[in-house]
């Protein structure tokens, strides 16, 4: 990068990894991504973060907001025990694996949620799954979801499993799992899924609900999942 330089930080810090470190640990462009979420998801600020990890929080900002920055592997590990995380997550190392890979706890503890505590983690936006009855049995697909009005909500496109769900009694589940400290959570909601037909209504969830289905194409197809049972669990340390 022609002119620009990371800033430095003191004592042990300051470390670079080789070239050919780097391409053992392959790219680093999440990195910032990574490490500013688990801050978040850890109610760090980055001068916290920092101050814990022993550097300035001029370099943790350099390796939060330049894609291209590649620290040793000693700063990693560092950030990694700071953050209650591991390298390969925050390196992306691990993005092929499934969750819940990393050990359980050494002494967890799992809660029933209430329906209140389950409608409230449904309620950010994300990646959930619905379970379709078919011919050859029972089926079930990832799907981006919002909630709206209490109801869960997607698009599909005619034809596809996820549509096969309208007008039928179905099951959606949601979940987080965090490997780094064995802890986590799932939501079971059960209920009837329709079709969303009236264009009046279709319009109204395309401004109320969050994002663009990952799959891509034209999913312009509405369904709405009207919950009859919420249920949850939660696994905590």
């Amino acid at each position: 990068m022609t002119g620009q330089t990371a800033p430095e930080t003191p004592g042990p810090a300051r470390e670079h990894a080789p070239a050919e470190a780097a391409q053992e640990r392959g790219p680093l462009g999440h990195l910032g991504r990574h490490l500013a979420r688990r801050r978040a998801d850890l109610g760090l600020t980055r001068r916290e973060t920092a101050a814990l990890a022993g550097m300035a929080p001029s370099y943790l900002a350099y390796l939060e907001e330049r894609p291209l920055a590649a620290p040793g592997a000693g700063v990693l590990g560092r950030l990694a025990a700071v953050l209650h995380t591991t390298v390969p997550e925050l390196t992306g190392g691990a993005a092929d694996l499934p969750p819940g890979a990393g050990p359980a706890a050494r002494v967890p503890r799992f809660t029933e949620l209430t329906e209140a505590e389950c409608r409230v983690l449904l309620g950010t936006h994300g990646v959930g799954r619905v379970a379709v009855e078919t011919g050859s049995g029972p089926v079930i697909v990832p799907v981006n979801y919002s909630v709206v009005d209490g109801d869960i909500v997607f698009r599909t496109a005619p034809g596809t499993t996820a549509f096969r769900a309208s007008g039928c009694r179905v099951a959606f589940e949601a979940d987080r799992i965090d490997d780094a400290f064995g802890e986590g959570w799932s939501v079971l909601v059960r209920g009837r899924a329709r079709a969303v037909t009236d264009p009046d209504e279709a319009g109204r969830l395309a401004e109320q609900a969050h994002g663009v289905p990952w799959a891509g194409g034209r999913r312009e197809e509405w369904v709405r999942i009207e919950p009859l049972a919420v249920t949850g669990r939660r696994i905590t340390v």
